[in-house]
């Protein structure tokens, strides 16, 4: 019994993962698309650099990893323009 009802909670939660990641009520031009994929794409390697940063014991290092961060800042602020 205890099976059966496991089953149909693993169903029911990919039945919401895919509602989720079904399309979008209005689609995007394609222009619109690439933008938001090279944003994505600039956060997540922000994401990286700072966690880069956080660990980081070599001062040389932290100076390469502070100037592309302000590089990452600086592409995502020119795209959400």
């Amino acid at each position: 019994m205890a099976r059966g009802w496991e089953s149909k909670s693993v169903e029911q939660q990919m039945d919401e993962a895919r509602e989720h990641t079904a399309a979008p009520a209005h689609p995007l031009a394609p222009e619109e698309t690439a933008r938001k994929g090279e944003a994505d794409a600039l956060r997540m390697s922000r994401a990286r650099v700072v966690q880069q940063l956080e660990a980081c014991r070599n001062a040389r290092y932290e100076t390469m990893l502070r100037a592309a961060l302000a590089d990452l800042d600086a592409r995502l602020a020119a795209l959400e323009k």
